[in-house]
């Protein structure tokens, strides 16, 4: 059996935000690369994903109706 990966990214919502659990906790709801900056600085992740080229290619991240590229509905 796998573990899931900590960080689980939700499709994006009619405003564009989508909403981010780590692990399984609301972090919030991000609009962009930069608030999962944010979001994972707040966390013990943070000394492994530092930035948005990190964060974007990182397999402790699922990303659940598209990648890190998508943030509109």
């Amino acid at each position: 059996m796998t573990t899931p990966p900590p960080v689980t990214v939700y499709p994006p919502d009619a405003e564009g935000g989508r909403l981010v659990r780590i692990h399984g906790v609301v972090a919030g709801r991000a609009y962009g690369l930069w608030d999962m900056v944010v979001f994972l600085h707040r966390t013990a992740l943070s000394p492994i994903l530092l930035d948005e080229d990190e964060i974007a290619d990182s397999d402790l991240i699922e990303w659940r109706g598209g990648g890190p590229d998508v943030w509109e509905p």
